[in-house]
């Protein structure tokens, strides 16, 4: 529908003599103001020298005859402004199109000739996976989904570090300990821990360490490679275990140690053509000229830096799988990191930079302010999912319903900020099923489908004169995912799901659906509104339980 008014206005402009407008068609905030609203007039005016209000009404006349089998009215509204509000017949067609066409609903072609990777969660082995990696996971499997509904091939890829300084402290302790097979990935990071404290109080330890990192990067002894496989082999098997509990899975999946080779060629060479600079031993970019940090790549013992990595990973991907874009999630505190790393990329291939994009995220921080763990600094995330889960069968027994719950608590809280944005997760707040949350949403959908189960039978055959509110909400689901993927930003889908959540609990408070007289067209809106929020759920990565 989105699109039919866009190209209708399109037409009205190049009628009235303005070809080529760039204007806006929004969802007004209020529905008093209509279905949809457009400044279209208002940017026209300027370009043709008239009065908006006046070019307003011929543009809205224009609209009326263009739209007269959509639109009940085009009103003028505000200095400039024109609102459609569509026909009964309308939206009683959209709600018909949302029960019938079930998983295809909501799904466009606006990104189908595109090829685009997207790179996200990156925990590194050795240790264990954080909050931070959690956060990443649960952002770029929605992009992901949501680029995917939008109709491009995608391909899904972590990078993780499983060479380089964590990975020697870990590899220090664990041979300290004499552990030739290690275990879980709990035994690994507490030897991770123990590593990274004596690196930074023993001088001794430090030079083991140090000598331990050169050795692994020179892979020649056969018994400390086989523990570093064994050790990488544990890490990953946890790291999968929880994509699985997220709905993650990766096409996918490098390390630093595919990368290390090839990103110190293509560095050495950058070195030879003056893009990078010798200094104290090491080589480095130096971007104050680009605005960007002045960073490392290859260090004074001839060992590459995450840098030097990422640069060898952007040739890697190109490489394995080809495309029009390529995407890197990562926090937020890497942003000047990237700054740098693209500078540098786009000098030694500027078309491999100018397709990708790092986009940030914010840090996950509990609303008592409190992150404690072994490390002192960061949670687990492990640990921070089992915490939740517990919370959630206080009421919800069944362990499969409260995991699918604390999920659904959890990847709401960071997916509704705006992307970038920090997360304050508030454990009550998050399962709470009073609204702004995710069992909120999966709770409403419950209701929805408890009604649909009971239906049946004789049912009454009326069709209400005017549209339910929730109809007109339902409506724009379509648009709203493209919106999302297009701008990068599962919030905006958050807040659809959000409000057309409050919109089927007011309609299930006060409309008789069974036993109605328009019990029919009313189970049509139940099956709308529940097919709805399960794929919009489902780009989320939010589970739908079949009760609670």
């Amino acid at each position: 529908m989105e699109e039919r008014i866009k190209k209708a206005i399109d037409d009205a402009l190049l009628q009235a003599g303005a070809p080529e407008v760039a204007f806006a068609l929004e969802r007004p905030p209020d529905a008093k103001f209509g279905d949809y609203s457009t400044n279209a007039a208002l940017a026209a005016a300027n370009l043709l020298g008239k009065n908006p209000n006046e070019f307003a009404k011929e543009l809205a006349h224009l609209l009326k005859d263009k739209l007269s089998e959509d639109a009940g009215q085009v009103l003028v509204a505000g200095p400039g402004f024109v609102n459609i509000t569509l026909s009964r017949s309308t939206v009683a067609l959209a709600i018909a199109e949302a029960d019938a066409a079930g998983v295809a609903w909501g799904k466009g072609n606006a990104a189908e000739r595109m090829r685009i990777i997207i790179e996200y969660s990156n925990p590194n082995a050795f240790k264990e996976m954080h909050v931070g990696h959690l956060v990443g996971s649960v952002v770029g499997e929605a992009l992901a989904r949501l680029i995917e509904n939008a109709g491009a091939t995608l391909a899904r890829a972590t990078f993780g570090g499983d060479i380089g300084p964590n990975v020697a402290k870990s590899l220090w302790a664990l041979k300290r300990h004499d552990v030739s097979e290690p275990e879980s990935a709990r035994q690994i990071g507490e030897a991770y821990a123990e590593g990274s404290r004596a690196y930074d109080s023993d001088p001794q330890a430090k030079e083991e360490i140090d000598a331990l990192n050169r050795a692994i990067y020179a892979g020649e002894d056969r018994v400390l490679m086989e523990l570093w496989r064994k050790g990488r082999a544990v890490s990953v098997e946890e790291f999968r275990r929880i994509w699985r509990l997220l709905g993650a899975h990766f096409d996918f999946e490098f390390f630093d140690s595919d990368t290390t080779e090839i990103g110190m060629r293509v560095v050495r060479d950058g070195l030879a053509k003056g893009i990078f600079k010798k200094s104290n031993g090491a080589i480095i970019y130096d971007g104050e000229a680009k605005g960007v940090h002045t960073m490392v790549f290859i260090t004074s013992h001839d060992t590459p830096t995450y840098e030097a990595k990422d640069i060898g990973l952007a040739f890697l991907k190109e490489e394995r799988w080809p495309s029009d874009a390529s995407l890197i999630i990562t926090g937020n505190e890497q942003i000047g990191r990237f700054k740098t790393v693209l500078a540098a990329l786009a000098d030694i291939a500027p078309l491999l930079a100018a397709k990708t994009t790092h986009i940030a995220t914010g840090f996950l921080k509990l609303v008592s302010g409190k992150m404690s763990s072994r490390e002192g600094n960061v949670i687990a995330a492990a640990d921070f999912i089992r915490d939740v889960t517990q919370r959630a069968k206080e009421k919800n027994p069944d362990p499969l319903i409260a995991e699918q719950v604390a999920l659904g608590a959890i990847i709401y809280m960071i997916l509704r900020q705006t992307p970038g944005s920090d997360i304050i997760f508030d454990p009550e707040k998050s399962l709470s099923l009073d609204g702004d949350s995710g069992p909120y949403l999966q709770y409403a959908l419950v209701r929805a489908r408890k009604i649909l189960a009971y239906a049946g039978g004789e049912a009454g055959t009326n069709v209400p004169a005017a549209p339910y509110a929730i109809e007109r909400l339902i409506m724009h689901y379509p648009e709203v995912a493209a919106r999302a993927a297009r701008e990068r930003a599962p919030n905006l889908l958050v807040n659809y799901l959000t409000e057309l959540a409050g919109a089927w609990n007011a309609f299930y408070a006060t409309e008789q659906v069974l036993g109605s007289p328009e019990e029919t067209y009313k189970q049509r809106v139940a099956r709308a509104f529940a097919t709805t929020m399960i794929n919009g759920l489902a780009l989320l990565g939010i589970p739908a339980p079949e009760k609670m």
